[in-house]
């Protein structure tokens, strides 16, 4: 049986924020008290990319913009992101990470998937091999991780969203009626709010009801979303963990947006942040691009892509970003891919 590990920062933005400013002899702890990631604090300006646990006490979400969050809590700190600095720490991580196995495959700046099938002999349990990543993570970092353990990928991201920060859960088919079944149907993986309203006009309002019910009827209302829903209701996802070849013919990287995106002012720092992730990729192989292109999936599932070629081979980010967005429009309710 394969074992896959999912592990997520928490709150990365946050997170790394608040470590790099300890590190730097500030003497509060952003993760302790309302504070965000997002705009800047004196414009009031941007949307929130982060919270703290005691900001969204008060309500605030990701996403909204950095005003509301302000009415929502006038005492809020609110810090500009750092996108470089985030990159550094996103790198440190997966360096740490590939200590342990080259079995790993980045999907975003502060989460990865670890097959960690081929060295899972070397601990006393999974559990007992995540347990000593999340530790030793805090440790030489300080920042948590949540580690999700099953026998697939989307098994093993459901089991990292569980009870956050710095915990460790397993997710294994046998378990899934018990852990996985009671939750809301919005808590399943890829669920969107339009197909969350369709499921809950046909009284489906969680995944175990959504597993139990008729794949057909589910394919009727939702097409091919539908299924691939019933299907991770039900457990089913691939297992196959897709680390980086030595040797690629191009490279990128993609996301899913966890909510949705509405304006550009929300769209451009996670371009941003998958260009960096592609410079500093190229960088390492040694290689520029002659050519970019980007691609986005709507909540709908429409597409929209475009590419475009460099005048001048590059892998500075800023200039990948640049041409990434160039065309893109009607940026409303979009998910990266």
């Amino acid at each position: 049986m394969s074992i896959i590990f999912h592990i997520d920062v928490n709150s990365a933005y946050l997170s790394w924020s608040a470590v790099e400013q300890l590190k730097n002899g500030a003497e509060t702890d952003l993760r302790e008290i309302p504070a965000i990631i997002g705009g800047d604090q004196k414009s009031r300006h941007g949307v929130v990319l982060a919270k703290s646990v005691p900001a969204k006490k008060y309500g605030i979400r990701t996403g909204e913009p950095v005003a509301n969050a302000f009415r929502k809590c006038p005492n809020l700190v609110s810090v500009p992101p750092d996108h470089k600095m985030y990159s550094r720490y996103s790198h440190a991580l997966m360096d740490f990470l590939k200590t342990y196995t080259p079995d790993i495959e980045q999907v975003s700046v502060d989460e990865c998937y670890m097959d960690f099938t081929g060295i899972v002999n070397q601990f006393v349990s999974p559990v007992e091999g995540a347990m000593e990543i999340k530790n030793e993570v805090y440790r030489r970092f300080g920042f948590t991780v949540n580690v999700g353990i099953s026998s697939n990928k989307l098994l093993a991201k459901m089991a990292s969203d569980f009870e956050k920060p710095n915990k460790v859960h397993t997710l294994f088919p046998e378990e899934i009626q018990v852990k996985m079944w009671p939750l809301p149907i919005k808590d399943l993986y890829m669920a969107g709010k339009s197909s969350v309203q369709v499921l809950k006009k046909l009284e489906i309002n969680t995944i175990g009801a959504l597993a139990q019910a008729d794949p057909d009827l589910i394919s009727l209302h939702l097409k091919s979303h539908g299924r691939m829903l019933w299907e991770f209701a039900n457990g089913i996802g691939t297992s196959t963990v897709q680390s980086e070849p030595e040797e690629a013919k191009g490279i990128g990287n993609s996301t899913t947006l966890r909510e949705d995106a509405r304006t550009m002012e929300e769209v451009c720092p996670v371009f941003e942040e998958l260009a960096q992730s592609v410079g500093r990729r190229l960088k390492k192989a040694g290689k520029k691009a002659g050519m970019v292109s980007a691609e986005i999936k709507y909540y709908d599932f429409r597409t929209l892509s475009h590419q475009m070629q460099l005048e001048k081979p590059s892998n500075e980010s800023d200039i990948i970003c640049k041409l990434s967005l160039i065309h893109i429009s009607e940026p409303t309710r979009l998910a990266l891919i």
